[in-house]
């Protein structure tokens, strides 16, 4: 017989070793969760490829914890303005430790986009990638089936940019009570700023790693961008010069009388496009329009962009058609669409679904060698971000109120093509989406930097070393 100490000891090396391997394959399969694997993509910190090859999920053990509810979530919006929330959401129930219902996406908004959760995003993928941090799945337990038949679930909208504080002490005790809550309104419902840090690196791991689009959309976006890769370098343009922006924006610079007509009775009839009455030419020169066509085609020329360049429109229809894009077309000839670089069979599955058309499009944005956005919206606030991830990818940042003032001193005579030139490029030179800092406004919210645009939490860069400004 051994002695009992002699016994002890061993028990407690046995212990420790099981504890020590446990805890080195929870390590490695968090560092197979947590690698880039988009588009068989670059490392987050670095521009090398991975190769490209069959990889087995290597999923996370599952949390377990005390439920305190169900948390349904309706988004509202187009694509990104989802995904953000999403992200939000899922961050939410993690603080609440609730159980989440899979999010149901929007089909009544302007793009009316019939699209389920899982038409979109790879639903197993963001259900078991997450379970280490929260219990999500796809429908409410039986024992609920009648709050649903009657529609009696407790339904609400949460304050806008609120923090951790609000949703504990406000939102928690009524899911406690209710038992299972639902959010009606999900865009920008978490702060920017001010946040625990295990919270805003929850939002990148699902922004980056959760929400995988569904093989179908990313087969379709690889072939996109091996298509345009084998042209060359390409510059993703992502041309806000549609119906929807226009008439939601209220600006109408450029437009016929006609136009400007059917651009004003289309925000009317939309009640949830509050502001009504709008001066446009004062908004232009706010820099709060997106840039027409025709001002796009000046900034890229005067940035040193030769007509050679392999241009990629990321957008839906542009207003005003062909007549508006003649000036784009004559400076830039090389420009692409997907809808010219796939077949009509490759796309029929995707027409009347406006986001998935948009996660194409998002696709061919992260991987493009420059990306430039028109008007800063959530296509281009979201890849902005997701860019800076993947390496500080160049984004060019266009400051639209400097670009109209020149651009109207261009036209008048006031300023030579080569003053034009190098006044633009002065004004980009530190707005390439290199590290920065948010700017923060505690109580401006809707002014300061948007979390999605600059995760600087969760990037390689040390936050020391992060510039205050551009």
């Amino acid at each position: 017989m051994l002695p009992r100490s002699r016994i002890n000891v061993w028990l407690l090396r046995a212990s420790t070793s099981i504890l020590l391997w446990t805890c080195i394959i929870q390590l490695t399969a968090l560092g197979e969760l947590w690698r880039p694997r988009l588009l068989g993509g670059r490392s987050s910190c670095n521009e090398q490829k991975e190769s490209v090859s069959p990889i087995v999920p290597i999923y996370p053990p599952q949390r377990i914890y005390k439920n305190n509810g169900y948390l349904m979530v309706s988004c509202n919006g187009g694509l990104n303005q989802m995904r953000a929330a999403i992200c939000d959401m899922v961050t939410i129930a993690r603080r609440l430790n609730v159980t989440l219902v899979v999010p149901e996406l929007d089909k009544t908004s302007f793009w009316a986009d019939p699209s389920n959760f899982d038409d979109i995003f790879d639903v197993d993928n963001f259900i078991f990638s997450l379970r280490d941090q929260v219990k999500i799945v796809k429908k409410l337990p039986s024992k609920f089936d009648r709050l649903v038949e009657n529609k009696s679930i407790f339904t609400l909208a949460p304050i806008s940019w609120s923090n951790e504080t609000y949703y504990d002490k406000q939102i928690l005790p009524l899911v406690r009570k209710q038992k299972v809550i639902r959010l009606n309104r999900t865009d920008a419902r978490l702060a920017n700023n001010g946040l625990p840090s295990d919270m805003q690196l929850l939002r990148c791991r699902v922004n980056y790693h959760a929400l995988r689009f569904t093989p179908k959309i990313m087969a379709l976006g690889q072939k996109l961008v091996k298509i345009l890769r084998s042209k060359g370098p390409f510059l993703v343009l992502h041309l806000r010069y549609e119906m929807d922006m226009l008439a939601f924006s209220g600006c109408t610079h450029g437009c016929t009388n006609s136009e400007a007509e059917e651009l004003t009775t289309m925000r009317y009839a939309f009640p949830w496009w509050k502001e009504k009455v709008i001066n446009s030419e004062q908004k232009r020169k706010d820099g709060l329009c997106p840039l027409t066509p025709e001002e796009t085609a000046l900034v890229l020329r005067a940035l040193g962009y030769s007509n050679s360049t392999q241009l990629y429109i990321a957008a839906g229809e542009i207003y005003g058609s062909q007549r508006r894009m003649l000036a784009l077309q004559a400076a830039f000839p090389n420009i692409v669409r997907k809808e010219m670089l796939l077949t009509p069979a490759e796309l029929r599955p995707f027409y009347n679904h406006s986001s998935q058309m948009a996660a194409l499009d998002y696709l061919v944005s992260l991987e493009s060698d420059v990306f430039v956005p028109t008007y800063d919206g959530n296509m281009a606030k979201v890849a902005e971000g997701h860019r800076r991830y993947l390496g500080f990818r160049k984004t060019v940042q266009l400051d639209r109120k400097v670009i109209i003032d020149l651009v109207d001193q261009l036209r008048d005579g006031a300023i030579s093509w080569d003053e034009f030139s190098i006044a633009i490029k002065q004004a980009h030179k530190f707005r390439m989406g290199m590290p920065k800092r948010r700017r923060v406004f505690p109580d401006r919210p809707k002014e300061e930097d948007y979390f999605y645009s600059n995760p600087h939490e969760c990037l390689c860069k040390p936050s020391s070393d992060l510039s205050a400004t551009d």
